[in-house]
C-alpha cells in the first residue's frame, strides 16, 4: 500500500530523513518508535503530502507521489493523518467536526453522513456529546473525536502522529484502546508513538529510528526481544 525507498528529506541543512525504506501492507499496523527529534513525524508528514522529500521515492497504491500531477487534496482523501494536537475547530459541534470533511471534501450529503458520524461518536462512547462543543470534552474524548473526524473520510491509509503525548497521563488508555479496536479490525495504521506496550502489542512490524536513519526494523517480537543493534538497546533500555 505504501513504500518509501530512500527517503531523503532536509530542512536547510539539516538532514532530518537520511535514506529510510519502509513498506506498509494493506491491513497492516507499523509503529514508528525514536526519540523526540528521530524523524517519526517529517516521515509521517512526507507520506501524505504535507512535505516535499529531497531525494528517494514514496509510492502509493503502485502510484509514485513525486509526479508533480497528482492532487495532494486527492491524496489525502486515501490517507488520514492525526496530529499530536486535536486540530478540532472550536466554533463547531463535535458532530459538525466529524461532517466537515465528508460534506465539504467529498462533496457527500449532510443527511447522508449524519448516521455514519453518529455511527462513528456510538463507537467510541459519545454519542451522547455530539452537540457538545470540543472545549466541553476532555482532552482524551478530544482525541478520539479528531481520530474518529479522521475515520469518516473513510481513508484506506490512517497516520498517527504521536496521538497521546498531550494527554494526561490518565487520559492515554482510552485513546490507545481505541487504536487496538481499529486495529483489531484490520485499519492499515503508520503509527508514530512513545507508548512501547502499545506497540508491542498491535504491530505487525516496528522500525526504530535514530537521527533520520531507520536503524532496524522487525516483528515486536525481534525489536523488543532480540534487537540487533545496540542504539536500538540501548534506546530501549532507556524507555522501558
Amino acid at each position: 500500500m505504501l513504500e518509501l525507498n530512500d527517503v531523503v528529506k532536509r530542512f536547510d541543512d539539516n538532514e532530518v530523513l537520511s535514506g529510510v525504506s519502509l513498506q506498509l501492507h494493506r491491513h497492516e499496523v507499523v509503529c514508528l518508535i525514536g526519540a523526540s527529534g528521530s524523524g517519526k513525524s517529517t516521515l509521517l508528514r512526507c507520506s501524505n503530502m504535507l512535505e516535499d522529500i529531497d531525494a528517494g521515492s514514496i509510492t502509493l497504491f503502485g502510484q509514485g507521489l513525486e509526479d508533480r500531477r497528482i492532487d495532494p487534496n486527492l491524496v489525502r482523501r486515501h490517507v488520514a493523518l492525526v496530529f499530536q494536537s486535536f486540530n478540532l475547530f472550536p466554533h463547531l459541534s463535535v458532530l459538525d467536526n466529524i461532517l466537515l470533511g465528508p460534506v465539504y471534501a467529498m462533496k457527500r450529503k449532510r443527511a447522508d453522513v449524519r448516521d455514519e458520524a453518529l455511527a462513528l461518536l456510538d463507537r467510541i462512547g459519545l454519542r451522547d456529546r455530539a452537540n457538545d462543543f470540543p472545549d466541553r470534552l476532555s482532552g482524551g474524548q478530544q482525541q478520539r473525536v479528531a481520530i474518529v473526524r479522521s475515520l469518516a473520510m473513510q481513508p484506506s491509509l490512517l497516520l498517527l502522529d504521536e496521538v497521546t503525548s498531550a494527554l494526561d497521563p490518565t487520559l492515554v488508555g482510552e485513546v490507545l484502546d481505541l487504536l487496538r479496536d481499529l486495529a483489531a479490525s484490520g485499519t492499515t495504521m503508520l503509527i508514530a508513538t512513545h507508548e512501547m506496550n502499545f506497540a508491542k502489542d498491535v504491530s505487525h512490524q516496528v522500525a526504530y529510528l535514530d537521527k533520520g536513519v531507520l536503524v532496524e526494523k522487525g516483528t515486536p517480537e525481534q525489536i523488543f526481544n532480540s534487537p540487533q543493534h545496540e542504539a536500538t538497546r540501548i534506546f530501549l533500555e532507556r524507555v522501558r
